[in-house]
């Protein structure tokens, strides 16, 4: 396990001390979940905005986000992030209609 050293600001050390009480646990726990807990959000807005951008599929990105794919697109959904493009909804949506009559 490696180990990281770093100096932070007196208001942000601060509010890391009243987490640590919030929470009862230990500094190096506390910075252990912290980092892990932006580190996850991290890699989940860059596969969505990844998929966002075309740049990869949606298979993709949930697999990058460490999600499920059910999970990753109640994701999407909640970002309101659209990842089936629209000519192709429209198409299906031709279709079905064409099967109707």
């Amino acid at each position: 396990m490696g180990t990281i050293s770093v100096q932070v600001p007196d208001e942000l050390e601060a509010e890391l001390n009243a987490y640590l009480e919030h929470k009862n646990l230990d500094r190096s726990t506390a910075v252990r979940k912290l980092l892990s807990e932006g580190l996850e959000t991290w890699r989940r807005d860059r596969a969505l905005d990844r998929l966002e951008a075309g740049r990869i599929t949606f298979s993709a990105a949930a697999d990058r986000a460490e999600m499920s794919v059910w999970d990753f697109a109640q994701l999407a959904a909640e970002r309101d992030i659209a990842w089936v493009a629209a000519d192709h909804l429209d198409s299906d949506f031709e279709v079905l209609s064409a099967t109707d009559e």
